[in-house]
Parts: C-alpha cells; sequence; structure tokens
C-alpha cells in the first residue's frame, strides 16, 4: 500500500447549514495528518460559499461552484481536482465522529481495498423522525443490511453517502454515472467487474441527519424502486428475487387486508407479528416508543414507495420496452464539463 493522502469530496445542493455542520465535524477529527476537503457547490441557488470561508484558515479546502448536473458528475469533478491519492465521498448532511478517519487509515492499512463503505447511524440529538427513519433504513428486519450493517448479506456494495475510492480505482471506472439515485451501486458492480475490492469498515461510521418529511422519504426511496431494475438491466448478473421482496409485501399487505374484509384473518395477522417485531427491535433500538411507533410507519412508507417505484419501473423496461432515459427522464442529469 502507498502511503494515503486522503481527499474528501462533498457535492452540494443548497444546504449551507448542513455544511457548517459537517466542517465543524471535520475541525474535530484526532486524525494528525493532513488531510484535503473539496466542495462542490451543484449549481445552488444559496450557496455556501460564507460558511467555507469561515473554516479556510482551520482546514485545508477547496471549493468549486459549478452548473447543476447532480451528485455523480458533482463527485466526479471534484475527485478530478483532488490532490490526493484516496477520495472520501460524503453527503453534505453527515457528521464525523472524532476518530472517522484514524479508524479508516487503520482498517485500510491493515487490509487495504480500492474501494470501501462505511456504515450510517443516527445521533442522539437527532429528531424522532430522523432516528425512525434511520431504523428503517438501517435495519435487518427491512433492509437486510445492504447499507452496512453489521448483518450485511452477500457482496457489500458501498453508499456515496460515505464511501471511499482509490484514485486508480476512479481512474479506471469513470467514476460515477449519471443516473441519481442508483450511482454508487452502480460505480461498486462496475469496479467490482474490473478486479477491485471492496469491503465494508464497521467502525467508519458517519450520523446521517436526513433532513426530510415523510413526504420526501416516499419520493426517496420510489426513486431507489424506480432504478433498481434499470441497475439490473445494466448488470443482469447481480438481479436477485429478493429485489422484489418489497413489490411482493406490498402487494400481499394489499391482498390480506381484502381477505380480512371477507372474513379471513391469517394473512393480516402475519402483517400485525410482521409490524410488532418491528416495533420492539426499533424500541430495543431506539429506547423511545415514539421513535419506535414511527418506525413502524416508516418501514410501511419505505415497502410500498419502493415496491410500487419497482413494479412500474419494471412494467415500463420489461413490458412496454421502454429504455430508462424515456421512461424516467427525472433519473438522468446531464455531464457538465
Amino acid at each position: 500500500m502507498n502511503t494515503l493522502s486522503f481527499s474528501f469530496v462533498i457535492p452540494v445542493y443548497n444546504r449551507p447549514d448542513e455544511v457548517a455542520e459537517l466542517l465543524e465535524s471535520f475541525s474535530n477529527l484526532k486524525y494528525h495528518e493532513p488531510f484535503e476537503i473539496v466542495i462542490v457547490e451543484d449549481g445552488s441557488s444559496t450557496d455556501c460559499k460564507p460558511v467555507v470561508d469561515a473554516y479556510i484558515d482551520r482546514l485545508d479546502i477547496s471549493y468549486f461552484y459549478k452548473e447543476n448536473s447532480g451528485p455523480g458528475d458533482s463527485r466526479n469533478y471534484g475527485m478530478e481536482r483532488t490532490k490526493g491519492n484516496y477520495f472520501i465521498i460524503l453527503d453534505s448532511d453527515c457528521v464525523l465522529p472524532p476518530d472517522y478517519l484514524t479508524d479508516v487509515y487503520k482498517s485500510l492499512e491493515k487490509h487495504y481495498v480500492d474501494c470501501f463503505g462505511g456504515p450510517d447511524t443516527a445521533h442522539s440529538s437527532f429528531s424522532s423522525l430522523q432516528k425512525a427513519i434511520n431504523f428503517a433504513m438501517t435495519s435487518f428486519i427491512s433492509t437486510g443490511g445492504i447499507r452496512g450493517g453489521k448483518t450485511q448479506v452477500g457482496k457489500f456494495q458501498p453508499r456515496s453517502f460515505n464511501m471511499g475510492i482509490s484514485k486508480k480505482a476512479f481512474q479506471t471506472s469513470g467514476g460515477f454515472g449519471v443516473i441519481h439515485p442508483g450511482e454508487d451501486p452502480d460505480l461498486s458492480i462496475r469496479l467490482t467487474d474490473l478486479g477491485f475490492q471492496t469491503k465494508l469498515i464497521e467502525n467508519a461510521f458517519v450520523y446521517h441527519k436526513r433532513r426530510i418529511s415523510w413526504s420526501k422519504f416516499y419520493t426517496q426511496v420510489h426513486k431507489f424502486g424506480l432504478v433498481r431494475p434499470i441497475l439490473n438491466s445494466w448488470h443482469p448478473k447481480t438481479s436477485k428475487l429478493t429485489y422484489w421482496f418489497p413489490t411482493l409485501f406490498m402487494m400481499g399487505f394489499l391482498s390480506a387486508i381484502i381477505l380480512w374484509l371477507l372474513g379471513y384473518s391469517l394473512g393480516i395477522l402475519a402483517y400485525v407479528a410482521y409490524f410488532f417485531i418491528a416495533f420492539l427491535l426499533a424500541l430495543i433500538s431506539t429506547k423511545s416508543i415514539g421513535v419506535a411507533m414511527k418506525a413502524v410507519y416508516a418501514i410501511g412508507v419505505q415497502f410500498f414507495g419502493y415496491g410500487y417505484g419497482f413494479l412500474k419501473s419494471v412494467i415500463a423496461l420489461k413490458i412496454l420496452g421502454k429504455k430508462p432515459e424515456e421512461a424516467f427522464p427525472y433519473l438522468f442529469f446531464k455531464h457538465v464539463e
């Protein structure tokens, strides 16, 4: 392993307050070697340049403003302009714990890989909604551990809210595509196909704020569902039956309600049992009845949003024969030089 020189790359879109919190957490890192921070303003109408200027004497920061082209293209833009040889991609709504970079370095020093991912979690100061959505997005009972839990199933695919990639891997792969969301699993799959190793660094977690409402959460998971059949069409060998589970869950739930109204209660009782178990796990995890109740609702929103999006995308691509860019143009950005 060559000497590691880290460069953080953070795309930003109209979120200066979040950048202030993230930069403050950078200033509290215990890592004693130099590292670089590259902020890429993705065509924001409310830019974070004044926030960056406030930290310019405390941190090694480069700031770039460009036309809006989406987070994937903005990350590529930033990585092309870094000084380091190992890039760490973060979302602007993340906050780093003090040992983050130390844990990353120790893990890569022990077992070097050209791409890693870390988990996300909720800070004790987060709102009950943020904690509930965090549980739904990270719990094994709802996502199967795909976002970096200890119960991870199958080959780990790093996610771009907390992802590291070597300069060599970036240059070989060409970086992120212009689809969003879905640009991170697409890149992870291509890196694997190119022979690069990936891994999860469990200790390298971030506090992921997710400042979203219920409606925005539904929109987010709905897009996740739309994107998955597109990724399956691009990378057929990664297609799995498990991707159908949210759709089957949604359709089964609706069928169970109809059967219950007709006097058959077994199906609805199975769903009641599932949500009760989810409630207990959320209660144990968060130690809050209110958060646990919201977590159950968040799981429902997640399954229905993703499941409906997945089904709609399968119909558009497989049955109607549409191209992804034709069926869902709002999922694709234009590249900006």
